[in-house]
């Protein structure tokens, strides 16, 4: 398993942070690679992605979520192990500090190449600063998903 963990400070308000992470068919216009999200229910997503001309699929479900905390999620079918969490921790009035944590399996030679020579740290960091960009010329969030989701015995 390779791990990554990237913050980000944005300046905007923890809400507006954490009201767009939940905008998931957002991320395309900040996630370099994410080709689209489905939002399909309230807690499962569908996922399609293309890094370096391999296409993958995957559904992923949330597993925890606390509004304007925390929201973690883990894969549970398709090409690709992963699982992880974003934090958002309030800085000021105008200013949170987003933290994202990737727990994720490579699979095959260019992936644990990438990961040995430190892609995916650099990939996680690019998005976050393209997160911060994406959100502060917006100075609001598009849309809100506040439900919460308790995980019955371990967090991600």
């Amino acid at each position: 398993m390779s791990t990554v963990t990237e913050s980000v400070d944005v300046h905007v308000p923890v809400r507006t942070a954490y009201n767009q992470w939940t905008r998931v068919e957002s991320f395309p216009n900040f996630m370099k690679g994410v080709e689209s999200v489905e939002q399909v229910d309230a807690t499962h997503s569908h996922w399609v992605v293309n890094m370096a001309g391999a296409v993958r699929e995957f559904d992923t479900e949330i597993t925890d979520q606390h509004p304007d905390e925390r929201i973690a999620w883990k894969s549970t079918s398709g090409q690709t192990e992963h699982a992880g969490f974003v934090t958002f921790h309030r800085l000021g009035e105008s200013d949170t500090r987003v933290t994202v944590h990737l727990d994720w399996k490579p699979e095959g030679f260019l992936e644990n190449l990438g990961c040995a020579i430190g892609a995916d740290r650099r990939q996680v960091k690019a998005d976050a600063q393209r997160f911060k960009k994406f959100i502060e010329e917006r100075g609001s969030d598009t849309r809100a998903g506040r439900g919460e989701v308790e995980t019955p015995n371990k967090r991600v």
